[in-house]
């Protein structure tokens, strides 16, 4: 894949330090755009459209390892990795792949399993995510109404913040450039939820990662996070009270500052 197919808004100068966004199930690049003028002062954005989201073009076949692998084609080398809910899976797989291609891993509302398993699955029991019918529902729901439910679903989130209204008033018209992923899209992006469990790999990831959650995280409940912090081997956990599933949406400020502080802890005073 390549950077045409790809699509990756950059924002920032070139001599900042690289920091690449990528967003969650259903969404596209857009989803971030309250953050961009906040951090784009301080670090060299790079924001992804997932393939088969907003402006990138799908891939075949459609799998974790396969999106991660497309990143690495033509993201930045050696650079801050961002991921949120989904992405935050492909992040995790990116990293896992090509230790190397990255500085530091920030995880938003993600973890290494989304859905609740029992013993029977061969990767032990997991009581820190939802129910699969939840995904399920949610499925439904975008694939009857994919613009009018994800602007729902990002209302509830921003929920808490100072400017709620103008942040889901730009988030609006932010969905409204950009093409509605195929039912196709949306199912294989849904798979990838569903199927994906990470939890024997998280040992592997030796780069420093800061874990930021909602502790009002439905979909990802903050035990999965206090679970993560501790099989990290660097991982740092900052979960930002009253916030849910995008608390980057919720609490911009606490947000950003978490992420920047992160980012620059080894910068000399």
């Amino acid at each position: 894949m390549t950077r045409d197919q790809l699509h990756i808004q950059t924002h920032g100068s070139g001599g900042q330090r690289p920091l690449v966004l990528i967003h969650g199930w259903g969404m596209h690049g857009g989803v971030w755009q309250p953050l961009v003028q906040r951090l784009s002062h301080h670090v060299r954005l790079h924001v992804v459209d997932l393939p088969g989201m907003g402006f990138s073009r799908p891939i075949e076949p459609v799998h974790l390892h396969a999106i991660a692998e497309s990143l690495l084609e033509v993201l930045p080398a050696e650079a801050d990795i961002c991921g949120w809910s989904l992405g935050g899976l492909a992040a995790m797989r990116l990293a896992l792949l090509q230790p190397e291609r990255v500085r530091r891993l920030v995880l938003v509302g993600s973890t290494p399993r989304f859905v609740n398993s029992t013993r029977s699955d061969g990767h032990g029991p997991w009581q820190y995510g939802v129910d699969a019918e939840v995904f399920h529902e949610f499925a439904a729901q975008v694939g009857a109404d994919y613009h009018a439910t994800l602007i729902k679903f990002l209302t509830l989130q921003c929920m808490g913040s100072a400017d709620s209204r103008s942040t889901v008033k730009q988030l609006r018209a932010s969905f409204a450039e950009r093409p509605a992923p195929t039912e196709k899209t949306l199912k294989d992006a849904l798979r990838m939820l569903l199927d994906n469990d990470l939890r024997t790999e998280i040992a592997a990831l030796n780069k420093p990662t800061l874990l930021i959650h909602g502790d009002r995280d439905s979909l990802a409940p903050v035990a999965a996070a206090h679970w993560m912090a501790q099989q990290l081997p660097a991982g740092y956990l900052r979960v930002i009270a009253g916030a849910s599933h995008a608390p980057f949406l919720s609490h911009p400020e606490q947000f950003s500052q978490a992420l920047l502080q992160f980012l620059e802890a080894d910068k000399p005073r």
